[in-house]
């Protein structure tokens, strides 16, 4: 979909939901200058980190997690 400048400044709400479906919408001025694309999945689609989501899980911690580290292992000495 090719848009104007004005057209994109008053439409930019409804060019992003046409992006986010998937759809490639450029802005000219005389010609093409911008590409408008969803940067993530297409719409409707699930990936990356969602919050909550170790909430089930057991975490286990060694019985030494809170103890102080030796000044070697801050400084990634052996």
């Amino acid at each position: 979909m090719l848009v104007n400048i004005y057209e994109a400044k008053s439409t930019l709400s409804a060019l992003l939901d046409k992006a986010e479906a998937g759809e490639e919408v450029v802005i000219a001025r005389a010609v093409p200058i911008a590409r408008l694309i969803p940067i993530g999945p297409a719409a409707g689609t699930r990936s990356g980190v969602r919050f909550g989501g170790l909430k089930a899980k057991a975490l286990k911690l060694s019985g030494d997690f809170h103890a102080p580290l030796a000044d070697g292992d801050l400084l990634g000495e052996p």
